[in-house]
């Protein structure tokens, strides 16, 4: 509310709370690091511009994952038409452990997750990617989407269960290589 107020010395804060979900959610969604960092600034030069529009009613997140979708469909709608690619930043899967076995079974884990999660429905993924990393609840994710809680419940059931369906084929196919 201070920087809708014109304290803009507080967008600082904003940034520094912001960034890093913001970037993990655009991360997930396109792979690509630099697109991801490009977008999460898209969000903060679209939160300064129309820092008037937030009514202050409800959760900021929701309002800033708003902004950062409509960014997110921007930047994809304006590459589609200039015929861009899209180039996956396998460097940004970080494992943390000193046990070589438990560092490949996460990684292993993790890049299974990575391309179920890939092979999702851009909408279905966008909702998983709400809701299990970026911690948002279903009735935020409604207020993003721009429908009901029950609808968000129905698509995250049946996405989780697609996803799951696609890790374990994706475990199938692994095992017979």
């Amino acid at each position: 509310m201070k920087v809708k107020n014109g304290d803009l010395d507080k967008l600082g804060l904003l940034f520094e709370r912001y960034n890093r979900p913001l970037y993990r959610f655009f991360y997930r969604m396109c792979k690509d690091g630099q697109v991801s960092e490009d977008l999460v600034q898209s969000v903060f030069e679209r939160l300064l511009k129309y820092r008037e529009s937030y009514s202050g009613n409800g959760q900021f997140s929701t309002w800033l994952f708003s902004v950062a979708r409509n960014a997110h469909i921007d930047h994809y709608r304006k590459e589609q038409r200039n015929g861009d690619s899209i180039e996956i930043d396998e460097e940004r899967l970080e494992v943390d452990s000193d046990d070589p076995v438990a560092v490949h079974n996460k990684e292993a884990k993790q890049h299974l997750l990575e391309l179920a999660l890939d092979r999702l429905d851009e909408d279905k993924r966008e909702i998983v990617i709400l809701s299990r990393f970026e911690g948002l609840k279903y009735k935020e994710i409604a207020e993003i989407l721009d429908t009901t809680e029950g609808a968000i419940k129905v698509k995250m059931f049946r996405a989780m269960k697609e996803l799951r369906d696609l890790v374990n084929h994706l475990k199938d196919e692994c095992s017979y290589e």
